[in-house]
């Protein structure tokens, strides 16, 4: 049953799955907060793990960096695993400065100038939009766990270094779609939540903010994004 990008076999993973992006961090999700985990998945070095979170089967997986490598685990996960619901745990830049290190952003749809919609299946909608479901499972999680979150729509960016001059220019289209962070995965999540009957919803911390210019280090990341990872674990529901 195994793809040619995971090694799992049918039952190996849950039926809910928090995705990373980084493996490592998917590691330390897994390690940190599951009951007994199990590795399913070394492929790409692509780690993905299963086990429990309070009595509830639960999975974790990374997604590699950027739209496509999302599109490919994200697919395989909800087309050959039985996959139902994906939610993304992720760093975002912020384009405003009253977006601060460290808020957590949870994403009421993501816009993006990328083609994959459109190649995958002649989807020609800028923005492509999260499970209602799972982002009011998610809200109802924040408040329970008294944590703040900013629903904002999110931007889904193919490239990570611009050029002078078109990295300004894609930035001014983009918040004039309304949009508050930029990231690189939610778009293609979204996309294939959609086409697939399935369920996808995006979790961010705010790593950075390009007004301000503010950054953190890769450590202090791994470290602030307990937070969001907490309101994700609390919002699974099966």
């Amino acid at each position: 049953m195994s793809t040619p990008h995971n090694q799992a076999e049918m039952g190996d993973i849950a039926k809910t799955v928090l995705m990373p992006g980084d493996p490592l961090r998917a590691k330390f999700i897994a390690e940190t907060f599951l009951e007994n985990p199990v590795q399913f998945n070394s492929v790409r070095n692509i780690f993905g793990y299963t086990g429990t979170y309070n009595g509830k089967k639960l999975s974790v997986m990374a997604s590699g960096m950027g739209i496509p490598s999302i599109g490919i685990y994200s697919h395989e996960l909800f087309t050959q695993y039985g996959v139902e619901c994906i939610i993304r745990i992720g760093s975002a830049g912020a384009y405003y400065k009253d977006l601060k290190i460290y808020d957590v952003v949870l994403a009421t749809g993501a816009y993006s100038d990328s083609t994959y919609a459109v190649v995958q299946s002649d989807d020609h909608e800028k923005i492509q939009y999260p499970s209602k479901e799972l982002n009011d499972n998610i809200i109802e999680a924040a408040k329970k766990l008294n944590i703040e979150i900013h629903p904002g729509l999110v931007h889904s960016s193919d490239a990570f270094y611009s050029e002078a001059g078109a990295a300004e220019k894609y930035i001014q289209i983009a918040k004039e779609a309304g949009v508050v962070c930029a990231e690189m995965e939610s778009f293609g999540l979204f996309h294939n939540a959609k086409v697939l009957g399935k369920k996808a919803a995006c979790l961010l911390t705010i790593s950075d903010n390009l007004e301000t210019k503010e950054e953190t280090t890769h450590e202090e990341r791994r470290v602030a994004l307990i937070n969001m990872i907490k309101i994700a674990l609390e919002a699974v529901k099966e």
